[in-house]
């Protein structure tokens, strides 16, 4: 992870432990390398943000036992998905964003702007 870099081009900070999120589910939205990873965009989940979710198929927040998954609630942080963002983010319903929490492949879906208009960790 320390390799990785973040959006605004620093370290790559973890995103959450509990729950226990990322890909490799090690708290962190890295790719470690790997193709295809795709859950690169740390956020803080809410209430309007699960429901909007949920009524995109997207189901974040019942329990999946079987995948290690515990079901969101709002104030959770979590790596979701680049393309879920996106479309969130489209329909005006995007969560806040952890900037430095957040994969700097992210930057080739979405503009930095955006992405600092959602952020949490800017003053």
């Amino acid at each position: 992870m320390s390799q990785e870099k973040n959006v605004l081009g620093g370290p790559l900070q973890a995103c959450g432990y509990d729950p226990l999120t990322g890909f490799f589910r090690d708290g962190c939205c890295a790719t470690r390398g790997a193709q295809g990873v795709a859950h690169l965009v740390c956020v803080k989940v809410t209430a309007e943000f699960l429901e909007y979710s949920r009524a995109q198929g997207n189901d974040l927040s019942t329990p999946r036992p079987e995948m290690r998954f515990h079901g969101l609630k709002p104030g959770d942080r979590w790596c979701l998905h680049v393309l879920r963002w996106v479309e969130a983010w489209e329909a005006g319903r995007a969560p806040k964003v952890v900037l430095e929490a957040t994969h700097e492949d992210v930057l080739k879906l979405v503009p930095l702007r955006a992405l600092k208009r959602h952020a949490l960790d800017l003053h």
